[in-house]
């Protein structure tokens, strides 16, 4: 009798399971769509490029606009090569502000909607569309309640001629600055839609008398003169937002040396680049001041690269005060290959920070760290940069795989330098940072243990 209702209850479960597992593996197998489930990582992940009026060669806002790509989209997107993000998953910090990557949930998400024929869905299930600014409107004014930056820098005109060679243009400009300003943001944007697509990038550095060498943009003495550089913008870039409480500093007379790479756009085009600069109000005054640093290879001997050959090279950078390291930017050419920011503390002890191990000339995107994981270096640490270029057939962005390669501005030759935001702090600050840090990571390891 037992016997008999303990097959009995064991029958019904089975019965029951296999009254739920198929309901539960239909729900599981439902294709995803458009409005419901692709929209919502196209306005996160991809719109910022993609959409009317941008640097993207077509646009994902509507599903009208992405469906004709989808077969596109899942080779870009299943090979990780859209958005980019090159970041190495595998080594040194993996939190960042700006984390443009998908997860592999919405990367499989993605490659789910098109396999299943990429449908359109019900279209209640759109999320409301997303804000941009208009063609060349500013991002940060919005921010800040402004119709735009409070002071607007403009290099002068430059004609880019239809099939010309890539050229560097470098005019300088007086700032008008006429007393000491903070800086809470900064912006550079080409001046027009057809600038965007001849402007392969623009350095602005900032040219005025500092008294104290530890904000010279580097500890090359041919470029430690100008200053700390205001900013590098490219392909992929916005700007840049001050921490709380952190600036950059403009002095009066200053001036803004620019570095304008510009490349053929198939028909002439007239140009400028503008520099929007957004200021602390007058009077508030942060504690802080960040500088963005050149570090790495700079010259001839640093960057040397033998034909049909992977060539290593090496800069390093020393802190003179305590600080906090913001972001990582490598920057090399079409023979770039990986690089790798180390940090070499005056105990001797190395810390890997991060790794771009797939670089991409097309992509200079700035690494911005997430703020529990910014690293806080103390004075005397040695930032070391470490470059990998293939000169190799096997790199397929590689013009002549056959030619020695040396330093210099053209596409075809080669740098090796990361551009390094640091935000300088005293001992006594340095030491409030670092409790803080620890405070915060011993919560968060408490609640994990709780979790478990």
């Amino acid at each position: 009798m037992s016997r008999r209702r303990n097959l009995g209850i064991l029958g019904a479960a089975f019965a029951t399971a296999a009254l739920i597992t198929p309901r539960a593996a239909t729900a599981a197998d439902t294709p995803p769509t458009f409005t419901k489930d692709i929209a919502p990582i196209f306005q996160e992940k991809c719109e910022a490029c993609h959409r009317p009026n941008s640097i993207a060669p077509m646009s994902l806002v509507t599903y009208e606009d992405a469906r004709p790509w989808a077969r596109s989209i899942r080779t870009r997107v299943e090979a990780r090569q859209m958005p980019p993000w090159d970041i190495d998953r595998t080594v040194g910090i993996q939190k960042f502000k700006n984390d443009r990557s998908l997860s592999d949930d919405q990367v499989q998400t993605i490659v789910r909607w098109i396999d299943a024929g990429a449908p359109k869905g019900d279209a209640k299930d759109m999320p409301a569309p997303k804000h941009w600014p208009e063609e060349q409107g500013w991002y940060y004014a919005s921010m800040f309640g402004q119709a735009g930056p409070d002071l607007v820098i403009k290099s002068t005109p430059w004609t880019q001629k239809s099939g010309a060679n890539d050229t560097w243009w470098r005019p300088v400009v007086m700032t008008g600055i006429t007393e000491p300003r903070w800086v809470r943001a900064i912006e550079i944007r080409p001046g027009s839609v057809k600038g965007r697509k001849i402007t392969h990038h623009a350095i602005a550095r900032l040219e005025q008398q500092e008294d104290n060498p530890l904000f010279a943009v580097s500890d090359d003495p041919t470029l430690a003169a100008q200053g700390g550089t205001f900013m590098e913008w490219a392909v992929g870039k916005q700007g840049e937002l001050m921490r709380p409480n952190s600036g950059k500093l403009m002095l009066p007379g200053s001036k803004i040396h620019w570095d304008i790479h510009y490349s053929n756009g198939g028909e002439d085009v007239t140009d400028i680049v503008e520099l929007g600069v957004y200021f602390y109000p007058k009077g508030q005054e942060p504690k802080y001041r960040q500088v963005l640093h050149l570090m790495g290879g700079t010259n001839a001997a640093g960057v040397d690269i033998p034909p049909n050959a992977v060539k290593q090279t090496e800069g390093f950078f020393v802190m003179r005060e305590n600080g906090r390291v913001e972001s990582f930017q490598p920057h090399m050419h079409l023979r770039g290959k990986a690089m790798e920011m180390t940090a070499i503390l005056p105990t001797g002890q190395v810390q890997v920070l991060s790794k771009v191990s797939n670089f991409n000339f097309n992509w200079m995107t700035s690494y911005f760290y997430a703020d529990d994981v910014a690293p806080l270096l103390p004075k005397g640490t040695i930032l070391k940069i470490t470059a990998w270029h293939d000169n190799t057939s096997s790199n397929k962005n590689n013009p002549d795989p056959n030619v020695w390669v040396g330093y210099g501005d053209r596409t075809v030759d080669e740098m090796a330098h990361a551009w390094v935001n640091v935000t300088y702090m005293g001992d006594a600050d340095f030491k409030t940072e670092l409790d803080a840090r620890r405070a915060l990571k011993g919560k968060s390891t408490q609640q994990q243990q709780q979790q478990q």
